[in-house]
């Protein structure tokens, strides 16, 4: 009995593993693994923690800086003593301590506009964040209908192998019953080793295109790597029932890229200012508190002025109280002249400034011609796919019509190979055009704002 239980658990766990390497990968599934696991992205992500970083720092410019100093020396031989003013030869130990306060009351505004830049920045990098999760879902996309694409053709050239082999055997009676010479058997034979060679070919492209998706999404475990056989043809949001305008207009509102111009386009315009300021004079506020303790003993002098003696020097917290001192106050600088350093700042930044606005004029027009060609594309491929239909429907007739004739000797075997090669191709441009025209639609739909990423 428990060899039986242990068995139906081996058997359970088997099921299992098998079932796990057996799993097959949606597109969404694809597209979200690959934003979580994408080297570029992760990348990308960094630079928005280094922007989260500079805000911090553009928030500590306006704090007080605080310094503490510290120090302890020894002096021997022929000293000066601190207490007297009197050169003489001892051997001493001097402790001092400070700190100091400083405050920036007014810089030209370029503390405010610092932090102001620093903001825009954050927002920069999460659009250059986004324009980069969007780009690896268009190549995973790409990639995921490639590997259809793949599986399909090498289901056609499969089934167009196991025609021929078919016809094959069919030949080989006909030969023996002297109905077809023996050549037009070799002729079948050759094409039937085509097609295996055929079979091999798109197989590896298949394994090739599921190796290169498996490393988009930086999956390590390729071997069993595997999409889902989602062959449908459509149009799931009605995208080709929009206008090239429409599409344009609202890609204007959306557009990652055009958002990251925008932003980069007032990030300039804050360097100015911020060179600006550096025209404007600054005001700082300061405090410093300081102190010392001695711990030489202190002579004693008589009325002649003459060491007596010597007393043991005061106790440390009472020095450290008795010596300290105090200041505090502003300090006012005002540029004059600076080798017109400042000014080349400024005329730097402004030529950075028109960059910018040159560059969202720039951006703006590319998107208005990548959406209009997108949809002229993929306008052209809804009609190739379409033609590329017909034509396979005529090839299949007329391969039908070839094996009527063949099969009463009224057509040689190579001329009927030649209507089954061109059928083949037909069935291909059919797969090529459909994922071709799935990829267009696909691209449409981002510049519509129908993202392939979803939360």
């Amino acid at each position: 009995m428990k060899k039986k239980s242990f068995f139906s658990l081996f058997i359970v766990l088997v099921g299992l593993s098998v079932q796990g390497q057996a799993k097959k990968w949606t597109l969404q599934e694809c597209v979200n693994y690959a934003i979580q696991n994408n080297i570029s992205i992760k990348q990308s992500a960094l630079d928005t923690k280094t922007a989260l970083i500079d805000k911090r720092g553009a928030i500590g410019n306006f704090l007080p800086s605080l310094n503490a100093s510290a120090s302890h020396s020894w002096n021997i031989g022929l000293n000066q003593d601190i207490t007297t003013g009197l050169l003489r030869n001892q051997t001493t130990q001097f402790t001092s301590a400070g700190a100091n306060v400083g405050i920036d009351i007014y810089k030209g505004l370029q503390n405010q506009n610092t932090l102001r830049k620093a903001n825009l920045s954050i927002v920069a990098a999460k659009y250059q964040l986004l324009k980069m999760q969007e780009d690896i879902a268009l190549n995973v996309a790409n990639a995921f209908l490639q590997v259809l694409f793949n599986k399909e053709n090498l289901k056609v050239q499969k089934e167009q192998l196991g025609i021929n082999e078919k016809q094959y055997a069919r030949s080989e009676e006909l030969v023996k019953a002297g109905s077809i010479p023996r050549g037009d058997l070799l002729d079948i034979k050759a094409t039937v080793a085509q097609n295996n060679q055929n079979v091999i070919v798109a197989d590896n492209a298949l394994l090739i295109s599921k190796l290169s998706l498996a490393q988009l999404l930086q999956l390590k475990d390729f071997e069993n790597f595997d999409v889902v056989d989602d062959t449908n043809m459509r149009d799931e949001n009605n995208i080709m029932a929009q206008t090239p305008s429409a599409i344009y207009n609202k890609a204007i509102e959306g557009r990652t890229e055009l958002k990251i111009a925008r932003t980069n386009l007032e990030i300039a315009q804050k360097n100015v200012d911020i060179a600006k300021g550096a025209f404007q004079p600054t005001l700082q506020g300061f405090y410093s508190f300081n102190s010392r303790v001695s711990y030489a003993d202190v002579p004693v002098f008589n009325n002649m002025g003459n060491i007596t003696g010597t007393r043991n020097a005061a106790p440390f917290f009472n020095q450290f109280s008795d010596n300290k001192g105090q200041s505090f106050g502003a300090q006012l600088s005002i540029p004059i002249f600076n080798g017109f350093s400042v000014r080349n700042n400024v005329e730097r930044s402004k030529v950075s400034l028109e960059r910018s606005k040159i560059a969202v004029e720039q951006q703006d027009l590319d998107l208005q011609r990548n959406v209009f060609t997108a949809f002229t594309d993929a306008k052209g491929a809804l009609k190739s796919y379409e033609s590329a239909v017909i034509a396979v429907e005529a090839r299949q007739g007329a391969v039908d019509y070839a094996k009527e004739r063949y099969n009463v000797g009224l057509m040689n075997s190579f001329d009927y190979n030649q209507a089954q090669t061109l059928l083949t191709n037909a069935q291909s441009e059919v797969l090529r055009t459909k994922y071709d025209y799935i990829f267009k639609i696909k691209i449409l739909e981002f510049y519509f704002g129908i993202p392939l990423i979803k939360n």
